[in-house]
């Protein structure tokens, strides 16, 4: 995942699965397997440069996080857990009455974007599609996925382990700049 910049973990395995010639699917690791593995490769390969590029994510993670405080914006993600490479963007959860008052608040401030949607499981049998927006802001790409304003009362299930994701506020941001 960490070479070729693969994201998604179902194509991860699909390909895996491929190259070792494997078709069954009880025979493939689970998302938390993965993401420790990755976790670790990058601990063991990764060094100063990926401790320095997690850094700068996370400035930029911040920084965006700033520029839209008006829908009290939440780090989730690569960045969060440290598992960011070259490949990842920073990705934050964003509150508001209507995607709209988003790309509104973009536009305003001069800032070009790209709409996009995700599909999130918010509960167990659940999935829903949220309007997004992807811009470039301190040398990093940020995805701004946008939920209802009382979306941050509950966080989608988490891909990894199906658990509500972890969501952190720029201070959070804040505490995990000063232990890096």
């Amino acid at each position: 995942m960490v070479d070729h910049g693969i994201r998604d973990y179902r194509v991860a395995k699909q390909k895996a699965a491929e190259r070792l010639g494997v078709g069954s699917r009880g025979s493939l690791p689970g998302n938390a397997e993965i993401e420790s593995a990755v976790a670790e490769h990058l601990a063991l390969f990764g060094g100063e440069s990926h401790e320095d590029r997690l850094r700068l994510m996370r400035v930029a993670a911040l920084s965006a996080m700033e520029l839209l405080a008006p829908f009290t914006p939440r780090l989730v993600g690569p960045v969060l857990s440290g598992t960011a490479d070259e490949n990842s963007a920073v990705n934050l959860h964003v509150f508001a009455d209507s995607p709209e008052a988003i790309a509104m608040e973009l536009t305003d401030m001069g800032v070009s974007y790209k709409p996009y949607e995700r599909r999130l499981k918010s509960r167990r049998d659940q999935i829903d599609t949220f309007a997004g927006f992807e811009f470039h802001h301190s040398h990093s790409p940020i995805q701004a996925t946008v939920f209802p304003v009382d979306g941050i009362r509950q966080a989608p299930m988490s891909p990894i382990d199906g658990k509500p994701m972890r969501r952190v506020d720029s201070d959070g941001v804040q505490a995990l700049l000063e232990h890096i």
